[in-house]
């Protein structure tokens, strides 16, 4: 079945560009409204044009751990499309390369404050804005890294994998009226993750049995099902996207 999202408003954080853009993009073209945040204005401008111009979509920018961005962004949602419907916490930073034994404090600190307690906030928002007295669908953005322990970007994967868990936590928490899933990818073709393959991006694929990495649409369809009401039956889940690696023994 196709999803179908008209009449629903999603927001989607960090949805200028990568993962979070391309399911507000999948969101947008069964039928919802939606309203993008993320911190570079013109970015977010370009987005909207993207998405189809502002009769469908809302840029909000600002930053994803700023307590009145997020007031306003939710409030902005139910003020123009009368509903907030669908939340998509995939705002996330990584200021350390390398792993969690060197990694400075204060940029764990900064990771786990945009990547978890953010997502949590978010959804407080949302959930106090919407969703306690008319339902709703939450996703959230982790990462294989969250399952599966590698070298490259320590700190971010221990931020993923408390998010894991909290998915799981409000998952329970939320039901029956609100479903929160999660989605693991593992590498994606992203600026975001650029330092992950590119100038090798051949050889990280070869250890993928699908043999390639993935795009922003493996995300987006995935994401699109799990916020539907094909996915009615599903809470606290958080299904891996990424072609195969963690069945060949691979890590992020």
């Amino acid at each position: 079945m196709t999803a179908d999202f008209t009449g629903k408003t999603a927001l989607v954080t960090g949805a200028s560009r990568g993962i979070g853009l391309g399911i507000a993009a999948e969101l947008a073209a069964r039928g919802a409204k939606i309203v993008v945040t993320a911190r570079n204005k013109e970015d977010l401008d370009a987005a909207v044009a993207e998405l189809g111009g502002t009769d469908v979509a809302l840029a909000v920018p600002g930053k994803a751990d700023d307590p009145e961005h997020r007031a306003f962004a939710v409030a902005a949602a139910v003020e123009r499309f009368g509903s907030l419907d669908v939340l998509v916490n995939n705002a996330g930073i990584n200021p350390h390369f390398g792993g969690l034994i060197d990694a400075d404090l204060g940029a764990v600190r900064k990771i786990l404050e945009v990547n978890l307690v953010g997502a949590l906030a978010w959804t407080q928002e949302a959930y106090r804005a919407w969703m306690k007295e008319h339902g709703g669908a939450v996703l959230n953005v982790a990462s294989i890294g969250g399952i599966v322990a590698g070298p490259f970007i320590g700190a971010y994967n221990v931020s993923k994998a408390a998010l894991i868990h909290m998915t799981r936590q409000l998952g329970a928490e939320l039901a029956p009226g609100i479903r929160v899933n999660a989605v693991a990818p593992a590498v994606v073709k992203t600026r975001f993750a650029a330092a992950l393959f590119e100038g090798h991006e051949e050889e990280s694929a070869a250890a993928y049995p699908m043999k390639r990495l993935g795009v922003p649409q493996d995300v987006a369809k995935a994401a699109a099902f799990l916020l539907s009401e094909d996915a009615a039956w599903i809470t606290g889940e958080t299904v891996v996207l990424d072609g195969g690696l963690s069945l060949a023994g691979g890590s992020a």
